[in-house]
């Protein structure tokens, strides 16, 4: 017989060779799935899927400008950040529903977006209250609708823009019109 010192063989899970090359592979494996499932939580919405739609809109817009910058519609904006409470007042030649929508749409997140149902409470006076706080820029969108889905059908349309953190206040008009003295 020969002295042959009998080495023992490990089972492959506990090689040091296999986990020195696997090893970083299946980290950095790991480390991919960690980033794409960061990726799709936080994405971006500000890229529109439907340009074709947004184009057709376009001509529905600039009908509603129109009409806006013809009664001479302008609104004066107030969010109170820590009521939550929305003031708006209307001047122009024409006659105010009782109840109308205010838009908030983030610039970068479309999930923070908000509607607020607007109420009369006098003469070109509206009230209503915000559904969660809001920070940073806004872009704000005054329709004489109560309802969301005929944004679209809506007679006029006054739009603008705000950064809370800056200011309480800001005036709405019609894409046509100059630009309100402040």
């Amino acid at each position: 017989m020969t002295d042959q010192t009998a080495e023992k063989i490990l089972p492959w899970y506990r090689q040091f060779w296999f986990w020195f090359v696997f090893g970083p592979l299946l980290f950095i494996i790991v480390l991919c799935g960690i980033f794409v499932f960061i990726a799709f939580k936080n994405s971006d919405d500000v890229v529109t899927d439907n340009y074709y739609k947004v184009g057709r809109m376009i001509n529905q817009t600039l009908e509603q400008d129109e009409k806006a910058a013809t009664l001479g519609l302008l609104a004066k904006v107030k969010i109170d950040q820590l009521t939550g409470d929305v003031t708006v007042s209307l001047t122009g030649n024409h006659n105010f529903p009782k109840q109308m929508l205010l838009f908030l749409d983030n610039p970068a997140k479309a999930n923070k977006d908000q509607r607020i149902l607007l109420t009369e409470i006098a003469a070109g006076e509206y009230r209503g209250e915000l559904s969660a706080p809001i920070e940073y820029s806004w872009y704000i969108a005054l329709i004489p609708e109560a309802d969301a889905s005929r944004r679209k059908d809506a007679e006029w349309l006054l739009t603008g823009q705000i950064d809370v953190a800056k200011t309480a206040e800001t005036h709405l008009q019609s894409r046509t019109q100059p630009k309100p003295a402040t």
